[in-house]
């Protein structure tokens, strides 16, 4: 009956955490595609497509930059108050930026306040996801059973990888409309539909429970008074491996599923075939990502992330060669390869090696502040870097030089890393000293 009950609860936590992650990463996924294919005419001056694109990417690195500041707010309330309580608000607030970007008016009709104020929702979107990531991986991994803690978890990562696919599937259908309508008012309904889409969400997470391991802290009067500065004090190393394992995963996928439409429009692929291909390469990577995960709770979670992180760097240059014959079918090979295979082997992982690497009375900001300090050196900045260097060399194989060298970063912090399956509690009561021992064997708790 225990058992039953632990089983139950699992599966409650990882609906609600994937059904609230796929609404916000829709949510902030779908302005990485507006940016690539309409923000740039039409709230950036310049006849130069390119400089517009550049400056579109600009505006979404921004909501990068903003994430670690969400991750220690949410992550402070959320070791503090409850895991629960901040991912309804991060919820909310991702829900009602996306709306209000859907009823901006554009720079032909207020001029300079239009990217002014493109990047202040931006920036609370940022906000927003920079709390979500952390505390829906939690409201999983630490409900979890030990033994399929990996399995369990890659559903909030499955969370991530449906919310691309919903927003890259409407942003398809949208663009079917004349490139008019669609420039006019056509690239606004999948930004207002977000404001549906975050109703339906709150109605899930408000009936999910806390969990267990935040419950046992607050029985036992575990709580720390700043968890982020806590995390940094006495785990610098865990954050660190979180920031470089990150790399690859992060900064690989913007430029697999983000740079890579915009670099097709410049070398004369329609954006349809590369948005198509993205789709079902996020559809294939919902099942890759939960294999690898399970395959992690059976090797360990470092040999399944090293498939990724070297993956990325041997498919760099194949990916843009590829994309480079025109070939649909190529074309296809080349993202598939990279989503559902390299990229797939991290992010599935990560939710499981990544809890485990914090004690949990700092876990939610430990983990948040790692995850989201990565994503404003890889993610957020890749399509703009990648942009940038295409416009200075006109060619692919600078961008596949800077996405090998994320590859290489990553591979250095997974092999530095302890290896973290086993770990029986997330809790980082004793017997925690065993735990110490198992994980890095310097005394650094997990």
């Amino acid at each position: 009956m225990p058992n039953q009950s632990v089983q139950t609860r699992t599966r409650k936590a990882a609906t609600a955490s994937l059904v609230g992650s796929a609404l916000e990463w829709y949510d902030f996924f779908l302005y990485g595609t507006a940016a690539a294919l309409v923000f740039g005419p039409l709230f950036f001056t310049g006849d130069d497509s390119l400089v517009g694109t550049l400056a579109a990417f600009g505006t979404f690195a921004i909501g990068f930059v903003a994430r670690p500041i969400g991750g220690v707010i949410f992550g402070h309330f959320g070791d503090r108050v409850g895991r629960k309580s901040m991912l309804v608000i991060t919820l909310m607030m991702m829900g009602v930026c996306t709306a209000l970007i859907g009823l901006l008016p554009t720079h032909a009709q207020i001029g300079i306040w239009a990217p002014v104020l493109l990047v202040v929702l931006r920036v609370v979107q940022g906000i927003a996801v920079g709390g979500e990531w952390g505390g829906a991986v939690l409201l999983i991994s630490e409900n979890a059973p030990p033994a399929r803690r990996g399995f369990f978890s890659a559903f909030s990562q499955v969370g991530v990888t449906l919310g691309f696919i919903l927003s890259s599937s409407v942003f398809a259908l949208v663009n079917l409309l004349p490139e008019d309508d669609f420039l006019s008012w056509g690239w606004r309904i999948p930004f207002l539909l977000g404001l549906v889409l975050m109703i339906a969400g709150l109605v899930i997470r408000m009936k999910v429970e806390e969990t267990p391991v935040f419950e046992e802290l607050q029985a036992d009067e575990a709580k720390v008074r700043y968890p982020a500065l806590e995390a940094i004090k006495t785990q610098r190393r865990s954050i660190l491996v979180t920031v470089g394992a990150r790399m690859a995963e992060n900064g690989g996928s913007y430029i697999f599923a983000v740079f890579s439409l915009a670099y097709g429009v410049h070398i004369g692929v329609g954006s349809g075939v590369i948005l198509t291909a993205i789709i079902v390469a996020n559809i294939l990577e919902t099942f890759t990502m939960v294999g690898f995960a399970a395959l992690s709770d059976r090797i360990g979670r470092r040999p399944v992330y090293l498939i990724g992180a070297v993956g990325v760097i041997v498919w760099a240059a194949p990916f843009f060669l590829l994309i480079n014959t025109q070939n649909t079918a190529l074309i296809w090979v080349a993202i598939i390869v990279a989503i559902s295979i390299c990229h797939s082997a991290m992010i599935g992982t990560q939710p499981s090696f990544f809890s485990e690497l914090f004690t949990g009375k700092v876990r939610y900001s430990g983990l948040s502040i790692g995850h989201e300090v990565a994503a404003i050196f890889a993610g957020g900045v890749a399509p703009l870097i990648a942009t940038a260097l295409l416009a200075w060399s006109g060619t692919y194989w600078p961008i596949a030089v800077y996405l090998a060298l994320f590859g290489v970063l990553s591979t250095i912090a997974v092999i530095k890393a302890p290896e973290t399956r086993g770990i029986d509690s997330l809790s980082g009561m004793p017997p925690g000293a065993s735990n110490v021992r198992t994980l890095n064997g310097i005394g650094e708790p997990v």
